[in-house]
């Protein structure tokens, strides 16, 4: 889930979609689309409605054909959509500013489909308060969320980077790397957080419900496509209320759609109820809408945009977190106006609350 660790390098990308070894996603009106998807508890919807023919039904809907591919390797994902081999694909607000807006694509949020709400965690070896964190070594997966995580859990106590030694760390690793003397603190996500905070010497101090809504979890589109094809947009809206509607409805109907799930995605029913407990899952798009246009989110692009400066993952040379423009639903926009990449937009979730 949600990791750069392996991503295609950016100025790679570019310079192969420059020579045209690579094509963006068609932008003209067609019929045929390609969403991408990988697995972590907010995304679990789109592998539950295409196999439950919800994704079929909206497609029908409009006229069109909708292929939705689950993806093992998240990063993959978001590769395969900036080299144009799909339209859409889920990704964070941190990975689309990095990966494919960085890359050229131009890309807009369709849905805002939830944020984690503590499902993201600093956890210490037998301390119990963040401060301890001071002079230790922190395995975490680079450049990731979890980097995100502890860069804010740090200035939260008046740190930096610089209080403690960044060990790059596999998320496939992280659990068994804990068990380990040399380890004394980890940043990483559900399910390993509850895994690890099963040892007795595991103390939570930071996740992220102290940083709520910074941590947002997307479907997005390329935008060219969406432009010509406005219905893929609405499609897409409609897959997701549809599905999220029925999985947290407490009925047989509900526990039945949120255990099919869990098991999908490596757990039980338990497990991902426990996990679905630390994700704010917008499954009322009229609630999605007034997140996406509140005052909040362009304070987190900001923090997002500067971070990702700061690592160097805005592309090669960029000369300041204003090299890529973000636009908001208001039309403002943070950063460059003449290089927009990544956008926000109510559009297609007002249109699904509109019943539309």
């Amino acid at each position: 889930m949600r990791l750069l660790s392996q991503l295609l390098s950016v100025s790679a990308l570019s310079a192969a979609l420059a020579l045209g070894g690579l094509t963006t996603a068609e932008a003209a009106p067609k019929k045929d689309f390609k969403v991408a998807w990988s697995i972590y508890a907010g995304w679990m919807p789109w592998g539950y409605a295409s196999d439950h023919g919800i994704v079929k039904k909206w497609a029908d809907k409009y006229g069109l054909k909708i292929e939705v591919t689950q993806f093992n390797d998240y990063v993959e994902s978001m590769n395969q959509y900036t080299a144009g081999a799909y339209d859409a694909v889920t990704l964070t607000n941190m990975d689309g500013l990095s990966i494919p807006a960085a890359g050229g694509v131009d890309t807009t949020a369709v849905i805002v489909g939830d944020f984690s709400n503590g499902n993201d965690a600093v956890i210490l070896k037998d301390k119990d308060k963040l401060a301890d964190i001071k002079g230790q070594k922190v395995n975490l997966v680079q450049f990731s969320v979890s980097h995100y995580l502890l860069a804010r859990a740090l200035d939260s106590v008046k740190m930096t980077e610089k209080d403690v030694t960044v060990v790059n760390t596999s998320d496939a690793d992280m659990v068994a790397a804990y068990k380990t003397d040399d380890v004394t603190s980890v940043v990483t996500w559900n399910p390993l957080v509850s895994t690890i905070l099963e040892e007795p010497s595991a103390k939570k101090v930071f996740d992220s419900s102290q940083i709520p809504g910074e941590i947002i979890d997307l479907m997005v589109a390329n935008t060219a496509v969406l432009k010509d094809n406005p219905d893929f947009g609405k499609a897409l809206a409609g897959i997701w209320y549809e599905t999220t509607a029925l999985m947290m409805k407490d009925t047989a109907e509900g526990k039945a759609a949120r255990e099919e799930m869990g098991k999908a995605s490596g757990t039980d029913l338990k497990g991902f109820d426990s996990q679905l407990a630390v994700t704010k899952l917008f499954d009322k798009p009229a609630d999605a809408s007034a997140f996406t246009a509140s005052a909040n989110l362009p304070k987190t692009m900001d923090l997002v945009r500067n971070f990702l400066f700061e690592k160097g993952l805005l592309g090669n040379g960029a000369p300041s977190a204003d090299v890529i423009g973000i636009e908001m639903p208001d039309g403002k926009v943070l950063g460059d106006k003449g290089n927009v990449k990544f956008r926000f937009t109510t559009t297609y979730m007002d249109a699904t609350a509109k019943g539309l």
